[in-house]
């Protein structure tokens, strides 16, 4: 098989190196593939730089070719540009690659695979396939007339009818795009996946970490990975971390990897009570997460709350188990908030009912501590978030 597999995030996206990564992995020791070509899609600095793809691991069969943004325009006439240069683009690089298929990641990503078929016919498949343009409306960030909604909503109906093969990343779509019509051999759900070894608790790492910033060893620390805004809280997270230092009281102590502005996260954390003595802030490569991790005790993961959060599966939850950390999650993020009440994987909350957040708090404090509780929780990443999904997917869907 020769694939040409098209991430819609730029080489140096944080979901690149967690989610593609993997995957391109997978395919890499798969003995039926000859050749991958992953293409990613570049926008700002990047879309002007050159770019050297060295992922870590033994990659031979693959090859790297970028779509590269034109800059300074108006946001939604790029976007709209992207999607009628890159088909084109895309149809040059199968022309020359020649393909058996595309293996898109996401559904934006499918929305290129798409336009590509309709000008060749070339096969192609969509894995973490979610209801973007649903996701972006239900968040604030696109309207009912944006152009961008519409087309992507008319994208995804086409993915739908014309994908090879649909890899949901929560059941509960499964579940719905059978109902839509969409044939069940078709379908095959795949959470996002980690490396559950690369995550797991690592004692020394935990104490080095400490002790560099500062966090005696009897902290209580919680820890954050990810952004704030669009699909998750904003002001409400930062009310969240308050309300967690006053359960935990003077050894609380937070942990906060994030893209968003350090000055400004900095501002947002004084304006509820917490200075640098109390919360460390950084945008963290990839490879150092893990070690955060372990300094941990509890993770955050403040989604905010809508219909289509049913349909969607945080890597950040997933490394957050691997870790061995029990989740702070609001209802109906995936599979996730089912089975961290199931299966005691954290707490739920709900800002919506009164006392919820301190009941969660006292939830999360009784699971930290049981004796081995990060061993328990660690083999929640290993049954659910195994790598082992992408191969058997792989396995029953491509050609």
């Amino acid at each position: 098989m020769r694939i040409l597999f098209l991430s819609y995030w730029g080489l140096h996206d944080g979901l690149t190196t967690s989610t593609v990564f993997p995957h391109l992995r997978v395919l890499q020791n798969r003995a039926d593939v000859q050749a991958v070509r992953l293409v990613t899609i570049e926008r700002g600095p990047d879309a002007q730089a050159d770019l050297s793809f060295a992922p870590g691991f033994e990659a031979d069969k693959i090859s790297f070719e970028p779509l590269r943004s034109r800059p300074g325009r108006n946001v939604i006439l790029n976007k709209i540009e992207d999607f009628t240069r890159f088909p084109q683009e895309l149809i040059r690089q199968v022309a020359e690659f020649k393909p058996d298929f595309i293996l898109a990641r996401g559904a934006p990503a499918g929305a290129l695979a798409y336009l590509v078929w309709q000008k060749t016919k070339l096969p192609f498949y969509v894995e973490s396939f979610e209801p973007h343009a649903a996701y972006m409306r239900e968040s604030g960030v696109w309207r009912a007339y944006d152009p961008r909604y519409l087309f992507q909503r008319h994208w995804e109906k086409r993915q739908k009818q014309l994908a090879q093969g649909l890899m949901p990343v929560a059941e509960n779509y499964r579940q719905q795009l059978i109902s839509e019509g969409v044939p069940a051999q078709r379908i095959v759900t795949v959470p996002c996946s980690v490396d559950a070894q690369a995550f797991a608790f690592d004692a020394v790492a935990a104490q080095r970490v400490r002790q560099r910033l500062g966090y005696p060893a009897t902290a209580v620390v919680g820890i954050y990975v990810g952004k704030f805004g669009d699909i998750y809280y904003d002001q409400e997270a930062f009310a969240l971390f308050r309300a967690a230092a006053d359960h935990f009281g003077p050894t609380f102590r937070l942990i906060v990897l994030t893209p968003n502005a350090e000055a400004d996260v900095r501002r947002k954390l004084q304006a509820v009570g917490l200075g640098p003595e109390q919360a460390f802030v950084t945008k963290a490569p990839h490879a150092e997460v893990p070690d955060y991790l372990s300094a941990a005790d509890f993770a955050f993961s403040p989604i905010r709350p809508a219909p289509c959060r049913l349909f969607c599966s945080a890597i950040k939850i997933g490394e957050y188990w691997a870790s061995g950390l029990p989740v702070l999650v609001t209802p109906g993020v995936g599979d996730d908030s089912a089975i961290i009440e199931a299966e005691r994987g954290g707490a739920v909350f709900d800002l919506m009912q009164p006392g919820s957040v301190l009941a969660a708090l006292a939830r999360l404090a009784a699971l930290m501590h049981e004796p081995g509780y990060r061993a328990r929780i660690h083999e929640l990443a290993v049954r659910h978030r195994s790598l082992t999904r992408v191969q058997e997917a792989y396995d029953q869907l491509l050609p």
